[in-house]
């Protein structure tokens, strides 16, 4: 059973379909975006009338919000692609993900920004987007420095029967895949019935932003199944608490997305650095294991 699990995972993941979805993505994105551009530009010179009450219509600056969001969708699925590797792969990916979303948000907010405030920082909004930008410093430092950390680890054989345990987490990888199918399809179904009543810009955020959260609260289910299946594996204190901070830092990336303003980036630098201090004394201890 885990041998046709594992054979399935390598069929659906395999490089060539990895080409042809990157491709995919990328002329998607590019299309998505001209299309994106198109509208608001059309639609702020009148040439057709959308309204303006949705600031992704309202700036061509907001047009990159789309190209962003569809990548971020072959994020997700290079995810599910790295879960059967290490915990230590899968949390940089969701790490690199989050980041990722903090961007998105920027290029969302900047039609906001007040620039004829005769102070910057008691406007809310710019104060908001100086936030972000100050986040997605730290958070790519951060980020640097977790790399730095996995790539000075001794890789050591401290799990028993290793192949059965990356068979176990592609068949659990293979599950996630109909999720994230499942989910794409109820957004688009929710943007387009949504939008119908309200306005389609602005239900497209919406729906955009509850995909993550549903699909962040699957994952840490996912990621306890393997960590009780790494029970079966290892016996090696150092990977429990490893794996079991990772899980962590996961929950707080899918509280992120239940909190705003400055909670949210709290929340999202906090799963990083937790991680990465995780990682580095998981690092010690392998040296003197």
């Amino acid at each position: 059973m885990l041998k046709i699990g594992s054979k399935i995972f390598d069929v659906i993941f395999s490089e060539y379909n990895r080409k042809k979805i990157e491709g995919f993505t990328i002329w998607s994105a590019t299309i998505g975006f001209i299309f994106h551009l198109s509208l608001v530009l059309l639609n702020t010179n009148s040439i057709i009338n959308i309204g303006n009450e949705s600031l992704l219509l309202t700036n061509p600056i907001s047009a990159i919000y789309t190209p962003f969001s569809i990548i971020l969708y072959y994020e997700i699925f290079l995810l599910i692609f790295y879960l059967p590797r290490s915990f230590t792969t899968s949390i940089l990916k969701q790490f690199e993900i989050i980041s990722l979303i903090v961007i998105r948000r920027i290029f969302y907010d900047i039609p906001k920004l007040d620039l004829e405030s005769e102070s910057w920082l008691e406007n809310a909004d710019n104060l908001q987007i100086t936030y972000d930008l100050i986040c997605i410093l730290v958070l790519f430092f951060l980020i640097y420095l977790f790399n730095y950390v996995k790539s000075n680890i001794d890789v050591k054989k401290g799990i028993k029967n290793i192949d059965r345990f990356i068979d176990s987490k592609k068949i659990i990888s293979i599950g996630l895949i109909p999720v994230m199918i499942v989910l794409f399809a109820i957004g688009l179904y929710n943007w387009y019935s949504i939008g119908l009543t309200t306005n389609f810009a602005n239900s497209f955020y919406y729906v955009n932003e509850v995909f993550y959260n549903t699909f962040f609260s699957i994952l840490i289910i996912a990621d306890v199944f393997i960590l009780l299946l790494s029970f079966l594996y290892t016996e090696r204190y150092s990977q429990i608490m490893r794996n079991t901070g990772f899980i962590i830092c996961t929950i707080l990336i899918r509280l992120s997305f239940s909190s705003t303003g400055l909670t949210n980036l709290l929340l999202i630098i906090s799963s990083v650095l937790f991680g990465l201090l995780i990682l580095k004394i998981y690092s010690l201890m392998n040296k003197i294991e």
